[in-house]
């Protein structure tokens, strides 16, 4: 009997689970992993899926509708995604909407890949974009970070507008402290 109510409540937990980390049958084309527009105003003003915008510290960068950041890693260089499972959990892919992904001038070329998942991203330049969840609006908190999820090692750093110079400055370890429930 106690195996049973173990497995029971097991399987409920498994559920739930499911259903609150799934917002793939909630969402709408057009929505990022945040649940926010991809095809929305960004803080520069623009409607386009990825825009330019200047961030204090760090120089001009590409941003998603919203005007979060967008990332991403040297090892998918080549295309292929190898942030998946928990790395999308601080690492969220960028989402097209139900229109071709539109870019302010200065943008790499836009695109559209499958992920293992079976789900959509954008690309630039072929490369997977990503915003990172410890960045708000205007901020660059993930540029030169390197992590581990399970056996898969990245680094990140903030996309620059095509010709752009990267500023070759790297954020602080997020697994060292400097923020809270981040680690690889």
């Amino acid at each position: 009997m106690k195996r049973r109510l173990i497995l029971t409540v097991t399987i409920a937990a498994a559920a739930a689970l499911a259903a609150c980390g799934s917002g793939d049958d909630d969402t709408t084309a057009g929505t990022s992993a945040t649940g926010t527009g991809a095809a929305g105003t960004s803080a520069a003003g623009s409607t386009q899926t990825v825009a330019v915008d200047d961030v204090d510290g760090i120089g001009e960068v590409l941003v998603d509708s919203t005007g979060m950041a967008l990332y991403t890693a040297d090892e998918e260089a080549d295309g292929q995604v190898r942030c998946v499972d928990a790395c999308t959990s601080f690492w969220e892919p960028l989402v097209p909407g139900t229109e071709a992904p539109t870019a302010d001038p200065g943008v790499a070329a836009l695109g559209v890949i499958e992920r293992p998942d079976g789900t959509q991203q954008v690309t630039a330049d072929g490369r997977p974009l990503y915003t990172f969840v410890q960045d708000s609006p205007g901020s660059v908190t993930g540029d030169g970070f390197a992590d581990d999820f399970g056996d898969q090692h990245l680094t990140w750093h903030a996309v620059r507008p095509v010709g752009a110079a990267s500023s070759g400055e790297t954020s602080s370890d997020p697994s060292e402290g400097g923020y809270p429930g981040y680690g690889g």
